[in-house]
């Protein structure tokens, strides 16, 4: 079981929400592992509940293979039917303090928080483990997403004593501009699940945490 004291660093993959086929999830996730991902969250909005705890469950045990953590998105309860190490948690989506009430003090609580220091200040005062911010550059899964400047993640950087996480048209080309501004962790979708070979670019991204 992670503690909340283990450093929450490196790369963070998001699955998307859409698989072209059964097996297809499991697969790229294990891939991404192999390259390097530290962190996979488990994103799936859709209502087909038996496929997201099926789905949820394996990606949990491929996290523990890989000694990686698996975090849920917004999702509480399958976070703890799964027995995953924590959820992310967006500003419209279940209080923080009741997510540690549910999953206890040693779960990973990550918050969304857009372009606003203001939230991530509150979000850490409240006890998350980390805070999130995006989007860094136009996103093909979230075209509409408000955008954050490089700039936000130095002053959360000068600011917060918890983990920063960057999100938002993040891959190889572009991943080392936004580890220098500051973040702790960047969390790819598309820069790995879109390409062709997603262990070798969850490798590039991984390495970009060593320059």
């Amino acid at each position: 079981m992670t503690t909340r004291t283990d450093p929450l660093h490196g790369l963070y993959v998001v699955t998307p929400d859409h698989h072209p086929e059964p097996g297809w999830l499991e697969s790229r996730v294990d891939a991404a592992l192999r390259g390097g991902a530290r962190l996979i969250q488990y994103r799936d909005k859709s209502g087909d509940r038996r496929r997201r705890e099926r789905e949820a469950g394996a990606l949990r045990a491929l996290c523990t293979r890989h000694g990686a953590w698996l975090i849920v998105n917004d999702d509480v309860e399958l976070a703890l039917a799964a027995g995953a190490h924590g959820v992310h948690l967006g500003q419209d989506d279940m209080p923080l303090n009741e997510a540690r009430r549910q999953l206890g003090d040693r779960a990973i609580i990550g918050i969304t928080c857009h372009d606003r220091l203001d939230l991530a200040i509150a979000a850490q005062l409240d006890g998350a483990d980390y805070v999130a911010f995006g989007a860094i550059y136009p996103s093909p899964t979230k075209s509409a997403a408000v955008r954050a400047p490089l700039a936000l993640i130095a002053q959360a950087h000068e600011t917060l004593d918890i983990p920063i996480c960057a999100i938002g048209g993040i891959d190889a080309d572009n991943a080392r501009a936004v580890i220098r501004a500051g973040a702790d962790m960047v969390a790819v979708i598309s820069g790995v699940f879109a390409r062709p070979d997603p262990e070798a670019e969850a490798r590039r991204l991984a390495a970009a945490f060593g320059t």
